[in-house]
């Protein structure tokens, strides 16, 4: 058996060899060979190396030519044969002075295995090739799940868990008096979280990896990036729930505390380079190949009309009454959403951007903040509602439930409305598990995108008159915090209590800390002409904390560090040791048994 290495030389050899047999035989000049130390970015190749696929699930593949001169021919091999050939599809290839594309758009690897791709590029100056390998999987598990409810805890790092289950659970003594739902599950995994062009991910390219399998780049969701400047017409790939609507029939269905247009939700459906797209997102909604049957969420500024104060589209489209005419049942509040009994297909819009967060809505519940949305629903009342609604389709369903603003509160450094959120969710999670329950074919995924850098230091108080970073209290200072939980519902009664945790942020903006709760929520650093400065309303009287971060900054930021994911159900036993978060697609798609060449 020849090498993937030899046969690309002896095919690059054998074209180098045609064109020169066709430049003496033309009386042509003499032939420079193979271009030396062409830039490896020259040829770009997408999907990239090393991508992996589910057999039959579909991809547009684009090769793009870059500052290589004039182009004379461009060959594109994939197992050795002729790209055209093997995917039996016409490539449309433009040549231009800049940047030259070959591509075939809607097209799949059916068999599984190895594939191997060569582009061998003739131009005036000489030659040049690159070689690229994929794998293409149709694992199926031995014990198939029939739903698979993926919950995504936006930023929550392995921190962000252990402050939910202190102030939820307690501890006395050193030990825990209970855990989390999501700790209680019998699988354990790192995930690591980096995309295709950065180290640090954001939401919408690690969601992406989530929802399609394959790495994206920052901002981008359920493509490749390409080089052009038109954020929808990159290179797509199919993402779970295209995959299993198309394979299988299934229902599908998104929850989010945030804008539902926002990168994790938007990932599980829409294809665009910019998340900020966030019109044609909404709109992407209604297009039938991915059209979720149950949405919940904020954003209905993205929906609405344009003449409707608050919107923010700029045309006169009312996607609300499009989404209606397809026959869903609207909500667009928590009383609303609780009355619907027998819909197939739900669209939820609860705020006009993210929905407040759970200490806003359901502890302090200031007219200040929620404005004239004061009856929205929690995470368990969507999630609720969602199984309810998508576990009537007797093919199974995929739901994605996002605790979205975990992410949010600690990008502003506020570490308790981070962490109610966080106990929301493992609530929402504990509903899924009692559905689970009935007839062990749901597998139940918990995950986050990315991680933050808060981290526990002890504990703060001031009952001896320190204050500031001289009442951060250390080893055995620290002491255990003191939160109540008089009637037993997992969240604290008071998310200010004499003694509070002591967290501190890696990597933040400047900003003032007193280390106490805000009753409304603040941003840590505003902008002054170019530079970012701690915003005067925020804690003025604490201490002021210089910024590790570039002045373009003022929020604290993502960070690179592995996220712990749990698992439960069939399938369940795919997540363990250190997996690449595109592995989560393929631990949903094997346990489903999706067959994607149908």
């Amino acid at each position: 058996m020849l090498s993937n290495s030899l046969k690309t030389r002896i095919a690059l050899t054998a074209m180098v060899l045609t064109l020169m047999l066709t430049m003496l035989l033309s009386g042509g000049a003499a032939f420079a060979a193979q271009l030396p130390n062409f830039p490896y970015h020259s040829i770009d190749v997408l999907p990239i190396d090393r991508a992996k696929f589910l057999a039959g699930q579909k991809i547009d593949f684009e090769v793009e030519l870059k500052d290589l001169g004039t182009i004379k021919s461009v060959e594109v091999l994939i197992n050795y044969n002729p790209a055209e050939k093997f995917f039996g599809k016409a490539p449309v290839v433009k040549l231009a002075a800049g940047v030259s594309s070959y591509r075939i758009d809607q097209v799949s690897f059916a068999k599984p295995g190895p594939v191997n791709v060569i582009v061998n590029v003739l131009t005036e100056q000489g030659a040049a090739s690159r070689e690229v390998n994929y794998t293409v999987v149709a694992d199926k598990a031995q014990k198939l799940a029939k739903n698979v409810i993926l919950f995504v805890g936006d930023g929550m790092s392995l921190q962000a868990r252990q402050m939910a289950r202190i102030l939820s659970k307690g501890l006395t003594e050193g030990k825990y008096h209970d855990l989390l739902e999501m700790e209680k599950m019998s699988n354990l995994a790192l995930v690591t979280t980096s995309g295709m062009d950065s180290l640090v991910t954001d939401s919408a390219n690690s969601a992406s990896a989530y929802a399609t399998g394959s790495k994206s780049a920052v901002n981008a969701m359920g493509i490749y990036p390409n080089s052009t400047g038109d954020p929808l017409d990159d290179p797509k790939v199919e993402n779970i729930i295209e995959l299993a609507k198309r394979s299988r029939g299934m229902a599908t269905g998104i929850v989010s505390t945030a804008n539902i247009t926002d990168a994790t939700p938007a990932a599980m459906v829409a294809h665009t380079r910019r998340r900020s797209e966030q019109n044609f997102i909404a709109a992407s909604m209604l297009d039938p190949e991915h059209r979720p049957d149950v949405i919940l969420g904020g954003g209905s500024q993205h929906f609405l009309p344009k003449s409707v104060p608050g919107s923010k589209r700029s045309d006169d489209r009312n996607l609300v009454e499009e989404f209606k005419s397809q026959g869903y049942t609207f909500a667009g509040n928590k009383t609303e959403l609780n009355q619907i009994q027998n819909s197939a297909k739900v669209l939820g819009l609860f705020q006009l951007d993210n929905m407040n967060v759970y200490i806003d809505r359901e502890v302090t519940k200031n007219p200040a903040v929620l404005g004239s949305f004061t009856d929205q629903p929690t995470l368990m009342d969507m999630t609720k509602q969602a199984i309810n609604v998508l576990s009537k389709n007797q093919n199974g369903f995929f739901l994605m439930v996002e605790g979205a603003c975990i992410d949010k509160q600690l990008h502003t450094v506020d570490w308790e409305r981070a962490t109610y959120d966080t106990i929301e969710m493992d609530k929402a999670i504990g509903i899924a598990k009692e559905f689970a329950k009935k007839n062990n074919d749901t597998l139940i995924i918990v995950v986050a995108d990315h991680a933050h850098s808060a981290s526990i230091t002890g504990t703060y108080h001031e009952l001896d008159g320190k204050t500031g970073r001289q009442a951060v209290r250390t080893y055995a200072e620290a002491g255990f915090p003191t939160f109540e939980d008089k009637n037993k519902d997992g969240f604290p009664d008071n998310p200010a209590p004499a003694v509070t945790l002591a967290i501190q942020y890696a990597n933040h903006p400047e900003y003032y800390e007193d280390y106490k709760f805000n009753p409304e929520p603040i941003a840590p650093a505003i902008k002054s002409g170019s530079k970012t400065i701690a915003n005067p309303k925020k804690d003025a009287n604490g201490d002021l904390n210089s910024s590790k971060l570039p002045d373009t900054e003022t929020q604290e930021v993502h960070t690179a560090d592995d996220v712990p994911l749990t698992a439960d159900g069939p399938g369940a036993e795919y997540f363990r040791g250190i997996m690449d978060n595109t592995e989560v697609f393929f631990g949903m798609v094997r346990a489903l048994g999706l067959d994607a060449v149908k």
